[in-house]
C-alpha cells in the first residue's frame, strides 16, 4: 500500500510541468526549460542590443548579442552581419543561422553608417539544446586571414544594469562588475586601416566619420584590459535565480568592459576565432541555472499617478502562462489608520497575450477620495490616488515646467542654484557639403540647394528650436511638430499655466520665474522661431541642423560645449536641405495652425507662419506619398484663412479622403463640422463609421484595450499619438468613438503597460517612474521631469522588456514633436473630458 502510494505520488509530481526537472526543447520558436529560455537571432536590432543568441532567466535578459563581430567591445557604429536564412528543426532540437560579412547595403551608407573591414565571411550558428544545457556551435566558410586574427571573435554581451556589485568567477579568478570601466588600457589595431570596397554608392565620408582623437566609429583602438582569462565563466555564482555557467570547450574566455570605448557599452564575454579555424570554430556550453518549480511573479499594474473619480478604473494582473489558479484580487483604501480594505472580487479572465496571460479587476464603483492599492495573492500595485483632481497638479505641468524648457536650445536654461545648459549652438550653421551621407540619415543633394553653397554661413538659424531628445540636432519635423501640438493643446484647452520665464533676445530661461506670459505659447512660438527664421533665411525649409562630427554627435553634458559659439569655424553645425513634399506639406500645416494660436501673443511670426505654409502649399510638387498631407495642409489653411479655394479643394477630394479616412480622419473631422456640407457630411460619416470598427477591433488586441504594436522603438510613443488622434475623433463624433481609447492610451503610459515594470513613462511622475532617461543628462544616471521615453520594447518574438538603463535609446528616449507633447495633450484631453462627465 504504501509502496503504491509513493508510486501515485511521483507520478503526480512528475506530471506538473513547473516541478519536474526539464530539457531544453524549442517551443514558440525558442529554447525552454523551466524559467529559463535562450532565444536564437529572432531579433532585428543588433546595434540596439538586441539579437543573436539571447539568455532569459526568472523574468529577466540576462545577456544578448551572442555573435561574431570584428570587436571584442563593438558599439552601435561598428559592423554588423547580414542575417540571410534562420532554420528551425524541432526534431533535432536546433536553431540554425546563416549570416555574413559585410552587410554592403550599411557600408558607409544610410542611417547608422558602418565602416566594414575588408574581409568577407559567411558562417553559421548553430544553437542546440542538449539536456539542461545548450550549445552554441560557430562554423566559418574559410580561415581569418592573418591580418585580422585577434580582431574577430564570438562575443556575448552581459546587461551591466543588473550586475554592478554582482560577482564573477572565471577558472580560479573571481571579482566584482564594477559601477563604472576601470584601467589599464590596452591598443589594438583598428579594423579601419583595412577598410573594404563594398558599396561604390556609398557616400559616408570615412576621414569625417573619424574624425580627429576619439571616434566611436574607430572604437576599436583603445579598449579596456580583460578583467579575466579562462575556460570557464559563471556569472553571478551566488545568485540561483541568475547564475549561468559559460564554457568555451577548451578554448579561452575573456571578459571585458565594453564601456571603457563606448559609455553605452556592456560587458562582454569572447572568444577568438584560432588562426585556420573553420568547422566547430567556436563551440562553447551555455548552462543556466533553472529553478525547479519557479512562476513568474504576478505583476499587478495600475497607473501610478491615480484614477479621476469618474473614470473607468481596471488593473491589469500578468501572469506566468502556467498559473491558471485565479484568486480573488483585493482593493485597499490607505487612510490615517492604515490599510482598509474597499473591494474584493474575482478578475475577469482576458486571455494570452505576448507570453502572459492576463487578469483584469474593474473597480470602476469606487470613488472616494484618497490612496488605494490593489493586491493580488502575495504581490501589490504601488499606491495610486482616486480623486476629481488627479490630474490637476504635477502631472502634465513637469512637460512645460521642465522638459521643454530643459530641450530649448541657443539660450541658457537655469533653475534657481542649477543650470541645466548654457546658451549654445550660437553659431549655428553652415551649409552643409552636398553628395553626402552624414550620421542620422542626413544627406543632400545639388538639386536642394539654395542661394548658400557648401561651407557658407546661413544667418537665422541660431535662435529658437528643442534639441532633437537624446541627441543636439534640430529636424524640421520635430521643430515644427512640436509646436503644432502644442498649439492644438492650446485651443483645445486653453492653457494659460505660467511658472517660467522666457527671453529670447536675452537667451536666458528661468524656470519657476513666472513673466505674466503663458508657457504654453511661448515654447509654440519658439519652435516657430526656429521653422519660419530658416524658413525665410534659406527660401526652403530645413532638413535639420546637425553637429558634423561623429565626436560632436555622441557628446554629453552641457550643449554649450560642444561649439565655441563663434560663428565660421570648423565646429559649426550643418544645416541640411531636402526635396520631400509629404514633410514640406506637413510643415505647412502644422505652420497654419501656429500662426492662429500666435495671433495676438506674436503677430509678427504669426503673419510669418502663414506666409510660410501657404506658400509651401503652393510651391509643393505633390508625389505618390504626399496626399494626405496635402489634405492636411488644406485642412489647417482653411481653419486659418477660411479661404474658399481649400474647401473647395477638399471637397473634391471625397472620395480620397474616405478610402484614406484611418490616415486623415482625425483631422478632417474639424473641417467637416466648419464646412458643414451635408453630402460631405455624409461621406464622411459613413467612413467613420467604418474606420470605428477598426479602432474597436484593434483596442481588442491586447488586455489594455489599445493596441500594442512595437516595431524596433518601444510602441508607447505611438499609442500616445493614436490616443491623441482619437480625442479629435471624440470631440467630432462622440456617438462613435469612445473616450475610453483616450484613458487607455493615458494608462498605458502611466502603467498598464506589458512586463514587469510597471513604471510611468513619464520621467518624474508617479510613484514609480522611469528614471534614468535617455536625454541630455543620460551618463550621469538622471533624468528631465516631464520626459516622457518610448516605453516597454518587445524582446522577439514575446517577450516584453524595460530596463532600468539610460543608455537604450528603443527603451528610454525621450523625443520631440510628439512624446512628452502627446503625453500632456492626454492628460489635459482626460481633464477636460471627466471634467465635464456627470
Amino acid at each position: 500500500m504504501r509502496t503504491h502510494f509513493l508510486a501515485l505520488l511521483l507520478v503526480c509530481l512528475f506530471a506538473i510541468p513547473s516541478l519536474r526537472a526539464q530539457d531544453f526543447k524549442i517551443e514558440s520558436g525558442y529554447f525552454r526549460s523551466g524559467g529559463v529560455n535562450v532565444m536564437a537571432f529572432d531579433d532585428i536590432y543588433p546595434e540596439g542590443h538586441q539579437g543573436g543568441v539571447s539568455v532569459l532567466m526568472h523574468g529577466n535578459r540576462v545577456a544578448t548579442l551572442g555573435d561574431i563581430r570584428f570587436e571584442a567591445t563593438p558599439g552601435q557604429w561598428q559592423p554588423v552581419p547580414k542575417q540571410r536564412k534562420r532554420t528551425v528543426d524541432d526534431a533535432a532540437n536546433t536553431i540554425t543561422t546563416t549570416l555574413t560579412f559585410p552587410d554592403t547595403s550599411r557600408h558607409v551608407t544610410g542611417f547608422n553608417p558602418m565602416i566594414y573591414p575588408n574581409l568577407l565571411l559567411n558562417y553559421t550558428v548553430t544553437v542546440k539544446g542538449i539536456g539542461k544545457t545548450v550549445e552554441v556551435t560557430v562554423d566559418l566558410d574559410r580561415p581569418i586571414p592573418e591580418e585580422f586574427l585577434g580582431k574577430v571573435g564570438f562575443n556575448l554581451e552581459l546587461f551591466p544594469g543588473a550586475l554592478f556589485g554582482k560577482t564573477w568567477i572565471m577558472d580560479g579568478q573571481s571579482g566584482i562588475f564594477p559601477r563604472q570601466p576601470n584601467g589599464p588600457t590596452l591598443e589594438t589595431k583598428p579594423n579601419h586601416l583595412h577598410p573594404g570596397d563594398f558599396n561604390p554608392n556609398g557616400k559616408a565620408s570615412i576621414k569625417n566619420l573619424i574624425g580627429n582623437g576619439y571616434s566611436p566609429i574607430v572604437a576599436d583602438d583603445i579598449i579596456a584590459e580583460p578583467y579575466a582569462t579562462g575556460k570557464k565563466f559563471t556569472v553571478q555564482p551566488d545568485d540561483p535565480y541568475n547564475r549561468f555557467t559559460i564554457d568555451a570547450n577548451g578554448a579561452d574566455l575573456k571578459l571585458y568592459d565594453g564601456r571603457m570605448n563606448h559609455n553605452n557599452g556592456w560587458f562582454v564575454v569572447r572568444s577568438e576565432i584560432a588562426a585556420g579555424a573553420t568547422k566547430g570554430a567556436v563551440k562553447w556550453i551555455i548552462t543556466p541555472n533553472i529553478v525547479e518549480g519557479w512562476m513568474y511573479t504576478p505583476v499587478v499594474q495600475t497607473s501610478q499617478v491615480g484614477y479621476h473619480a469618474n473614470q473607468t478604473k481596471t488593473a491589469v494582473i500578468e501572469l506566468d502562462e502556467r498559473d491558471t489558479n485565479v484568486k480573488a484580487a483585493e482593493l485597499y483604501h490607505i487612510t490615517e489608520n492604515g490599510r482598509e480594505l474597499a473591494k474584493t472580487a474575482k478578475p475577469d479572465k482576458w486571455g494570452k497575450f505576448l507570453r502572459y496571460n492576463y487578469l483584469k479587476f474593474d473597480f470602476t464603483d469606487v470613488k472616494e477620495d484618497g490612496l488605494y492599492q490593489v493586491k493580488y495573492g502575495n504581490s501589490t500595485s504601488d499606491i495610486f490616488r482616486i480623486s476629481k483632481n488627479v490630474y490637476d497638479r504635477g502631472v502634465w505641468q513637469p512637460v512645460l515646467e521642465y522638459f521643454l524648457p530643459v530641450q530649448m536650445c541657443h539660450i541658457r536654461i537655469n533653475e534657481k542654484y542649477k543650470v541645466w545648459h548654457d546658451a549654445c549652438h550660437l553659431d549655428d550653421a553652415r551649409m552643409a557639403p552636398i553628395d553626402f551621407n552624414h550620421i542620422d540619415g542626413y544627406s543632400q543633394g545639388p538639386s536642394t540647394l539654395t542661394k548658400y553653397q557648401p561651407g557658407d554661413i546661413v544667418p537665422g538659424l541660431n535662435i529658437g528650436g528643442w534639441h532633437d531628445a537624446g541627441d543636439y540636432d534640430l529636424r524640421v519635423e520635430s521643430q515644427a511638430g512640436e509646436s503644432y501640438i502644442l498649439a492644438l493643446a492650446y485651443e483645445a484647452f486653453g492653457v494659460d499655466y505660467d511658472v517660467t520665464s522666457i527671453d529670447q533676445l536675452g537667451r536666458m530661461v528661468e524656470i519657476h520665474q513666472p513673466d505674466g506670459k503663458p508657457d504654453l505659447l511661448q515654447q509654440v512660438e519658439n519652435g516657430a522661431l526656429s521653422v519660419v527664421g530658416a524658413y525665410r533665411s534659406l527660401g526652403r525649409l530645413y532638413r535639420g541642423i546637425i553637429e558634423r562630427d561623429l565626436r560632436q554627435y555622441v557628446s554629453l553634458g552641457d550643449a554649450a560645449d560642444i561649439t565655441d559659439n563663434k560663428i565660421g569655424n570648423d565646429d559649426d553645425r550643418w544645416v541640411f536641405t531636402e526635396n520631400n513634399p509629404m514633410r514640406e506639406l506637413t510643415t505647412a500645416a502644422e505652420l497654419a495652425a501656429v500662426s492662429r494660436v500666435l495671433k495676438g501673443f506674436n503677430d509678427t511670426l504669426s503673419i510669418q507662419s502663414l506666409e510660410a505654409a501657404k506658400e509651401l502649399y503652393e510651391v509643393t510638387t505633390d508625389n505618390m506619398m504626399s496626399k494626405g498631407a496635402r489634405i492636411h495642409a488644406a485642412v489647417e489653411l482653411y481653419l486659418t484663412t477660411k479661404d474658399k479655394k481649400y474647401k473647395d479643394y477638399l471637397l473634391g477630394e471625397t472620395e480620397f479622403i474616405t478610402r484614406s479616412i484611418s490616415r486623415v480622419g482625425w483631422f478632417i473631422g474639424r473641417f467637416e463640422k466648419a464646412v458643414n456640407d451635408k453630402k460631405f457630411s455624409k461621406a464622411i460619416v459613413d467612413a467613420m463609421k467604418i474606420y470605428k470598427e477598426q479602432i474597436e477591433k484593434q483596442g481588442a488586441e491586447t488586455p489594455y484595450g489599445i493596441p500594442y504594436r512595437p516595431s524596433i522603438w518601444g510602441a508607447g510613443w505611438d499609442i500616445q499619438q493614436l490616443g491623441y488622434n482619437l480625442y479629435f475623433l471624440h470631440q467630432s463624433y462622440p456617438d462613435l468613438f469612445s473616450a475610453e481609447y483616450i484613458y487607455n492610451a493615458l494608462n498605458f503610459v502611466l502603467g498598464l503597460h506589458p512586463g514587469s515594470n510597471p513604471a510611468s513613462f513619464a520621467s518624474g511622475v508617479g510613484i514609480k517612474s522611469a528614471i534614468p532617461g535617455y536625454g541630455l543628462n543620460r551618463a550621469d544616471w538622471s533624468y528631465i521631469p516631464g520626459g516622457v521615453i518610448s516605453g516597454t520594447a518587445l524582446i522577439r518574438p514575446d517577450f516584453p522588456e524595460l530596463l532600468t538603463f539610460p543608455f537604450l535609446w528603443q527603451q528610454t528616449e525621450y523625443v520631440m514633436g510628439g512624446g512628452s507633447s502627446h503625453y500632456m495633450f492626454l492628460v489635459l484631453a482626460a481633464q477636460q473630458l471627466l471634467s465635464d462627465k456627470k
